[in-house]
C-alpha cells in the first residue's frame, strides 16, 4: 500500500512546539496555546506544501466547481454584510436596468474567474489580482460617498477569499509561492526586508497617482459625470478617512509584490529559442514582428503579462462596476476614475522590474 504524500495527522506533524504539563505551568493556558499553534502550522501545511496533490476531480468538471463555490461564498458573505450594516451598501447603489446588465456582471466573474483558472494562477495569485482590480471600485465608495471604510474593506475581503477558498482547494500553490530554495532568487522573494520595501514602493505609486489625479482633473471629473456623489475630494481629514487610504495603499503594495515582483524574481532570465537564432538577413516579416515585439527574456515576459493583465481587469472592472453598480456615474465618468488605476498599475509595474532587475 503506498503511504500518502501528506502525514496522516497534520497536527502530530506540524512544528509547533509540544504542550508542557509542567506544574509550574498554567496547564490550560499552555494546552490552549500549543493546540492554536498546531492548528495554524496545520492549515499552513495544507496549503502551502510543495507535495500536496492536485484535485483529482475530472477536469471537465473542476472549473465549473470553481464558478459554483465562488459564486456560493459571495452570495453569503454579502448577504451576511447586507444584515450586520443594514444595507448601507444600497443608499448608494443601484439594482441592474435590465437582464443585459446582470448578464454582463456575471459573465465578468466568470471571466476573471477564467483568466486563473486557465491562465494557470493559483489561489494566492487571484486573490492579489482581485485585491488590485477590485479595490479601487471600492475605495470610491469609501472615499468618495462616505460608506464605512470598514464595509468596503469587508466587500474586498468578500471577492478576494471568494477566489482565493476555491482556488485553494482544487489546485496547490504554485513553485513562486511555496518559494522552494531551488527556485532562482528564492532568498529574496523570503527577505522580509525586501517585501516589506517592494510593497511599499509599489504602494506609494498608487498613491502618488491617485494624489495626483485628484489635485488635477479628478474632481472636475467628479462634478460632471458623477451624479449625487458626496465629496470631490478624498475624505482624508475625517475619522476614518486616512486610515482607508492607508489601508488601501498597503493592500495595494502587498498585492503588487505577490502578483508582479515574486514570479518576475523567481523566473530565470532565459530566451526563447527561436530569439537567439533570429537573423535579421534572413527572417520572415512576421519572425521580424515578433523579435521586435516580444523578443524579451522570460522575466521580461513575465512581467510584461502580469502588470499587462492587472491594468486590463482592473479597468474593465472599475468602469462595470462604476458604471452599473453606482447611481448617478455615467460611463465617460466610469471610463476616466478606471484609467487611473489602470495607470497606476502598469506604472508600478515598470518600477518592479528596475528593482528587480536593480
Amino acid at each position: 500500500m503506498s503511504s500518502s504524500v501528506l502525514p496522516s495527522d497534520p497536527l502530530v506533524a506540524s512544528d509547533g512546539p509540544a504542550v508542557s504539563l509542567d506544574a509550574d505551568h498554567d496547564d490550560t493556558k499552555t494546552l490552549a496555546i500549543s493546540k492554536s499553534k498546531k492548528v495554524r502550522n496545520a492549515v499552513s501545511h495544507l496549503v502551502t506544501s510543495p507535495n500536496r496533490r492536485a484535485s483529482r476531480l475530472p477536469a471537465s468538471l473542476q472549473f465549473p466547481l470553481i464558478v459554483l463555490l465562488s459564486f456560493s461564498f459571495a452570495s453569503l458573505g454579502y448577504s451576511f454584510l447586507n444584515e450586520s450594516t443594514r444595507g448601507e451598501l444600497s443608499a448608494i447603489t443601484k439594482p441592474p436596468e435590465s437582464s443585459f446588465e446582470v448578464t454582463i456582471l456575471a459573465l465578468w466573474r466568470i471571466l476573471e474567474l477564467g483568466v486563473g483558472w486557465f491562465g494557470n494562477l493559483d489561489g494566492y495569485d487571484l486573490a492579489s489580482l482581485n485585491v488590485l482590480s477590485h479595490g479601487p471600485s471600492l475605495f470610491l465608495v469609501a472615499a468618495f460617498y462616505d460608506i464605512s471604510p470598514w464595509t468596503a474593506v469587508a466587500c474586498l475581503a468578500i471577492d478576494s477569499l471568494s477566489a482565493l477558498g476555491p482556488f485553494v482547494l482544487l489546485r496547490p500553490l504554485s513553485e513562486t509561492h511555496v518559494a522552494r530554495p531551488a527556485l532562482p532568487n528564492s532568498e529574496i522573494i523570503t527577505d522580509r526586508n525586501i517585501k516589506l520595501s517592494t510593497g511599499l514602493l509599489a504602494g506609494l505609486i498608487y498613491g502618488v497617482t491617485l494624489f495626483v489625479a485628484v489635485k488635477t482633473y479628478l474632481g472636475t471629473t467628479f462634478v460632471l459625470y458623477f451624479e449625487g456623489i458626496t465629496r470631490v475630494e478624498p475624505a482624508l481629514n475625517t475619522k476614518y478617512g486616512a486610515t482607508v487610504a492607508a489601508l488601501l495603499v498597503g493592500l495595494l503594495g502587498i498585492a503588487a509584490q505577490s502578483f508582479i515582483f515574486t514570479p518576475f524574481e523567481t523566473t530565470p532570465p532565459t530566451v526563447d529559442p527561436k530569439t537567439e537564432r533570429f537573423d535579421p538577413v534572413t527572417a520572415t516579416l512576421s519572425d521580424t514582428l515578433r523579435w521586435n515585439l516580444w523578443g524579451f527574456n522570460r522575466r521580461t515576459q513575465v512581467v510584461i503579462l502580469r502588470t499587462g493583465l492587472v491594468a486590463l481587469v482592473t479597468w474593465i472592472h472599475t468602469y462595470l462596476q462604476c458604471a452599473m453598480t453606482v447611481q448617478g456615474v455615467e460611463p465617460y465618468g466610469a471610463a476616466s476614475y478606471a484609467s487611473i488605476w489602470a495607470i497606476a498599475a502598469m506604472a508600478t509595474g515598470i518600477a518592479l522590474e528596475l528593482v528587480g532587475d536593480a
